[in-house]
């Protein structure tokens, strides 16, 4: 099978604009492909296809999908790169239907933009199906073409990643249990030898006094795991490394604090965090970024049972500060809060931690882009410009001193964790207490609760756990690689 990418015209009649491929197997056919387009309805409007079989032996089956404009480049008001999301859609919608028609094997037209075309090909086929009898052809696309191989390749590789996060997310949490987790990561890392990994056990975290962390995990029969991720791929293995810190709840029913039973099965996906940073090691890794990268990733389940933490109680995390437990649905901020702590004993050039932290990040932003909560502006800019490529957004939230007040004035101990009026501001006073356990002047806490899932948004993501932010992180640790800041 083909896919081939259209252009719409400046205006809506007339011939259409091929890309440099479509170009070329028109003439291959003679110019039957345009022939056949222009007789066959209106000019194809963007992320629209039609499917045409038996032109050239080659290829018994060719979709041509409509690309938007062809000089489509960023929207100010959209914070994408336009064409980039156009060719990311369209040519997933073309893979599609080729495997609708169980072909193989897929050449996909690079559009212009052969990393764009790839991550559409390999994000828009990506489906969990592991546990089911009946599964969908498998297909493989490859690209048309030799010119952009390169391109086509770290494409492939982006969009691997992102994968690999939502296989993770979407897995049953019987099957990605805080241990099957680290052991999965481990497993994918193995081949690189400049990347070393640590599956830390309780005593370990015993020792390390993380008792925020312990007291979520003590509600589980499953043990909680610490997992450290280096891996050394700048010039020198003592400069600075970014640090990524993932919340990583494999089950979380909320605890005492017990969520609605409604749409909890979702809740396998609450190590988001966790799946999206690990998932961004093994691709730098995959794409050899010259920089040192250490990924935490607490691990645990978040249960109800007779040891699990009650509203009300008090723990102890690392820093020595302590935490009123008023909500234990509250706890990824308690998992975070050590990890944050021990974050800092790695002299990071910045820390960066991700987390399906707060339903009221997916109340203010909804699935449109992860909420970036920072201390450092030259950290937002490296992120939102790496956003901009990956069509993957992030959005810059508050800090204020306004929402620590709320988290601070707490009856019992230091601090509570949640704010004192409750539902207001909830992703803002969740972003408050973080910051509570971070003394870097470059740190940055993606709240990606909102974008943990995907209905029909994304177009080339299918319906399920999203992986996202991935590919954003993937960028920005790549601008990092090249960026002298120290």
């Amino acid at each position: 099978g083909l896919v081939l990418g259209v252009y719409s015209g400046e205006k809506d009649e007339g011939a259409a604009l091929f890309t440099s491929a479509g170009d070329a197997f028109d003439r291959l056919v003679s110019g039957k492909l345009r022939e056949l387009l222009s007789v066959c309805g209106p000019p194809l409007k963007k992320g629209k296809t039609r499917v045409f079989h038996g032109l050239h032996q080659d290829f018994p089956s060719v979709v041509v999908v409509g690309l938007g404009k062809k000089n489509a480049g960023v929207n100010d008001q959209e914070n994408w790169n336009e064409g980039k999301e156009n060719i990311r859609a369209a040519v997933a919608v073309g893979c599609r239907q080729l495997q609708d028609l169980e072909i193989p094997c897929v050449e996909v037209d690079p559009c212009g933009d052969a990393q764009a075309a790839a991550e559409g090909a390999v994000l828009g086929l990506h489906e969990y199906n592991e546990l089911k009898q009946k599964k969908k052809p498998a297909v493989t696309p490859q690209l048309h073409g030799s010119a952009e191989s390169e391109a086509w390749q770290k494409g492939v590789i982006y969009a691997e990643g992102q994968n690999l996060a939502r296989y993770l997310m979407e897995a049953p949490a019987n099957y990605i249990t805080p241990i099957k987790f680290a052991e999965h990561i481990e497993q994918k890392l193995r081949s690189f030898s400049n990347v070393k990994v640590h599956i830390r056990s309780e005593s370990w975290i015993t020792t390390q006094q993380m008792g925020a962390f312990l007291s979520v995990a003590k509600g589980s029969a499953e043990p909680p795991i610490f997992l450290e991720i280096h891996y050394l791929g700048g010039a020198n293995t003592n400069d600075s490394p970014l640090v990524f810190v993932g919340k990583g709840v494999t089950f979380d029913s909320g605890g005492i604090s017990l969520k609605p039973s409604s749409g909890m099965d979702a809740m396998r996906a609450d190590m988001g965090g966790a799946a999206t940073i690990c998932s961004t090691i093994v691709t730098a890794a995959a794409l050899n970024l010259p920089l040192n990268i250490i990924g935490l990733a607490p691990l645990c389940e978040n249960m109800p049972s007779g040891k699990a933490n009650k509203p009300g109680d008090v723990v102890r995390a690392k820093n020595g500060k302590t935490i009123q437990v008023d909500n234990t649905d509250a706890e990824g901020r308690l998992l975070l809060a050590d990890a944050l702590c021990y974050a800092h004993d790695f002299n990071a050039r910045a820390i960066v931690n991700a987390a399906t932290l707060t339903g009221a990040m997916d109340v203010a932003l909804g699935s449109a882009a992860t909420g970036v909560f920072t201390n450092s502006s030259w950290l937002w800019s490296h992120l939102y410009e790496a956003s901009i490529l990956t069509g993957d957004r992030v959005w810059r939230m508050p800090l204020f001193e306004h929402y620590t007040k709320q988290v601070t004035d707490c009856p019992l101990a230091d601090l509570s964790n949640i704010g004192k009026y409750s539902r207001a501001g909830g992703a803002c006073t969740a972003a408050a207490f973080l910051k509570e356990f971070v003394t870097a002047s470059h740190w940055a806490h993606l709240d990606i609760a909102g974008v943990m899932s995907n209905k029909d948004e994304v177009p080339y993501l299918r319906k399920g756990m999203a992986g996202r932010p991935t590919r954003t992180l993937v960028e920005f640790a790549a601008r990092l690689s090249q960026d002298g800041h120290s």
